[in-house]
This record gives C-alpha cells, structure tokens and sequence, in this order.
C-alpha cells in the first residue's frame, strides 16, 4: 500500500504511542484526583502542556486541550464573538476557503446576527489568460494582510484566518495578519492543524492571539488537539459540569491522547527542518511528474505550499472515480478533506479560488508522510497517468473536450 492521504490523518509515531503506553496500564490515574496515583497522572498532563507550549513559543497556562481542531475552532470563535459582542462589535473577518469547522461556526454566528466577511482567495494569479484558459501562477490561494486590514471595520471584533490550506497546501501570511489585527486592537484566530508539526510556529513572534491544533495530523492519536489563547483572553466554555482545563472545558483529561499528542508534537518539531527537506524533495517530484499529463491543473502556489501537499484537477474525469481505480492499485489518495468526504458537490475551496466546476470536480490531493518514498512516488505518477488515460476514454465529456464540442480550460 502506497499511503498518500496524510492531511486527512497520519499514522501514529512509535515516539507517541510509547509515551502513551504507560498512561494506561500504569499512570492511569484521573488527574482530578487527590491521591498519589492522582497527582502522578495530574504531573503528566502538566508536563505534557509544557512540552505543547514549548513547541509553539506560548506558556502552559495558555493551552487548553481540546478533542480535536474543530471543537478548537469552534471555541476560539465564539468566545472572540462573546466578547465582541459584549463591546457592541459583531463583525468577523475570514475567508472564503476556511474548514468547514470554521465557517459552519461563521454561519451559525450570522444566523445570530454578526456580520462575516469571507476574503476573496483567487488573488491576482489566478485571472484567466485571453484565450479564457486557467494558468498556474504565483498568489493562487493566498490572501494578503492588506485585504484583511482593509476589511477590518470600527466593528471587527475577530479576524480568523487559516495558517495553511488544508486541501490545495497554500501557507497564508499569518504573521503579517496577526501585526495587523494587534495595531486594529481586533483579535486573531488561525485554524493552525495542517501547520502544526510541519510548519514553523511562534505565536508571539507571529502575533496570534488564538490558535487551533490537531494532534493525529502529526503523527499523534486521533480525538485530542489544543486551542492556545493569549494570556488574557477568558475562554467562552462549550462543555459544562467540571473544573478541569481551568473551569473552561469539562470532562476528565484523556492523559493518554494527552501525551501522546505532546511527544509526537515535540518530535515533530525537533525533526521538522529534516522532515520537511525531504518532503519538499518528493513533493516537487510528484508535481514535476503529474504536470506532464495534459489539461491538468496543480492547484495552490507552486511553492509556498505545506512540504507534503499536493494537489492537482484533471479536466474531463470525476475525482470519486479516480480515487476508486487508484485504490485498486494500493494508492490511498483523496479529492480533499476527508471532513466532506461523502458530499457530491465540488469543494468549497477549489471554488474560491476560482476554478469551475467541471475541473473541481476532477480533483486529487496526495500528501506525504514520513514513510513515502521515491520509488512510490514515481509508481504513483504512473498511476494517475493511467488512470486519468482510462478514464478519459470513458468520459463523454472528455470527448466532447476532443472533438472541439467544448472548450478546454486548462492548457
């Protein structure tokens, strides 16, 4: 089996799942508890805290755990939209490409009465050349820090931007965001769960205010993640009927999840500089490969991508079939987020920035692990190639594309 899904999950390190081991057969105590075995499980989820902060530049007391990203997300939201409502401010700045954890929360917030407005990510790069064909150009997928202090109003109480796309893999600008949003005096959000563990992070330097992790996509447990917030920020709480993470999130500490997801987050971090080097060097290979095939289209800035993400849209073929011929060959690949799996529709972020449906719907993301290898690399190449040949024989769309009843919008 050749694994090219790890934005949707990675395995779990050997680093994690040994630091998880003892938690429960032997430090399995609640950590809410006053006894010995209480307070040696209680030293273990602090010294777990320490280790998560120390890996993006915050202190402990600044980091809540979570069950994932999206309860992070969800929390970091609207506790800044409980806050800014208290001071008459109900407008939020986002974009038109966030996780689904981020703009169904936007959403429901607009059904209460804020004001969202989603930046516009087709940027400058991704306008059409004159014969209406798309290009693949510098600034697709990316929104820039001036569009966010343009839209930020008198009554912009949050501005919530992701670090990195999780589908297409463009890296945003946070730290020039974040210095925006602190001269406006509005507080800053990114969904950071495809960044953590592969993408440097300080949350001083960078100026963020709050931000989102998921521990298993860096090689930790699946169900736990972080949200850090600024000392200062008093947290809204969305789980009632305990004391725990400092009254503001309920429910008895899952230590083992806990530390697993601080040694995998620590070593991912010790490594990052090696682990990303060779990702890039796989990653431009698999890019150099697919980009031989005609009418396909890599989607996100050639470089100022996450190390291990790929994605291109092949015109004339549907992604869901593309996915089933490459499982038959061993590939694990996906159109896009494994959260949108089971819907028909074309992703939300491939059409904000601007592709048309007919070529959404021919998507394929291929992230990298530690494990890929070159020789998968180029076996993976050869079954795109194949399977996009196979299914074009098929598609009548595709022969209409050949025949000149249809246009090609892809060189």
């Amino acid at each position: 089996m050749i694994y090219l899904d790890n934005a949707a999950t990675t395995k779990i390190s050997p680093v994690a799942l040994n630091a998880m081991l003892p938690c429960f057969t032997d430090n399995y105590g609640n950590p809410s508890s006053m006894h010995t075995a209480g307070q040696k499980a209680a030293e273990a989820l602090y010294q777990a805290r320490e280790k998560v902060a120390a890996c993006i530049g915050a202190e402990p007391r600044e980091i809540t755990f979570t069950s994932g990203g999206s309860e992070a997300d969800n929390q970091a939201i609207i506790t800044a939209a409980n806050f800014g409502a208290k001071k008459g401010k109900k407008h939020i700045v986002s974009t038109a490409f966030e996780h689904h954890a981020v703009l169904h929360t936007l959403k429901k917030l607009e059904k209460s009465g804020y004001e969202v407005t989603y930046l516009d990510v087709r940027a400058p790069g991704m306008a059409e050349d004159k014969s209406g064909k798309l290009k693949n150009r510098d600034g697709e997928g990316i929104v820039t820090a001036q569009q966010v202090a343009q839209a930020i109003r008198p009554d912009t109480c949050l501005v919530t931007v992701m670090f990195a796309n999780n589908e297409i893999g463009t890296i945003q600008p946070v730290e020039e965001i974040g210095r925006v949003c602190r001269e406006k005096g509005v507080l800053f959000h990114t969904d950071a769960v495809q960044a953590a563990g592969h993408l440097p992070i300080d949350v001083k330097k960078q100026t963020i205010d709050m931000l989102s992790i998921s521990a298993h996509k860096f090689g930790g447990p699946k169900g736990i993640g972080v949200l850090y917030a600024r000392k200062g920020i008093i947290l809204s709480t969305l789980i009632e009927g305990g004391a725990q993470e400092r009254g503001k999130r309920a429910g008895t500490e899952n230590l083992p999840a806990i530390v697993g997801m601080a040694a995998a987050l620590e070593d991912s971090c010790a490594n990052m500089d090696v682990n990303a080097a060779r990702e890039r060097a796989l990653r431009d290979r698999l890019i150099a490969g697919l980009s031989r095939i005609p009418h396909g289209l890599l989607s996100g800035d050639r470089t100022n991508r996450l190390p291990g993400n790929v994605h291109f849209c092949f015109e004339g073929i549907e992604g869901e079939s593309m996915l089933l011929l490459l499982d038959d060959k061993g590939i694990c690949a996906s159109s896009g987020s494994a959260c949108t799996s089971g819907s028909l529709d074309p992703s939300h972020v491939l059409l904000a920035i601007g592709r048309p449906h007919e070529i959404a719907h021919g998507s394929l993301r291929l992230t990298l692990g530690p494990d890929n290898t070159e020789a998968e690399i180029d076996e993976t190449i050869d079954a795109v190639a194949s399977v996009v040949e196979r299914l074009r024989a098929m598609s009548p769309v595709w022969r209409d594309l050949v025949s000149g009843k249809r246009t090609f919008l892809t060189d």
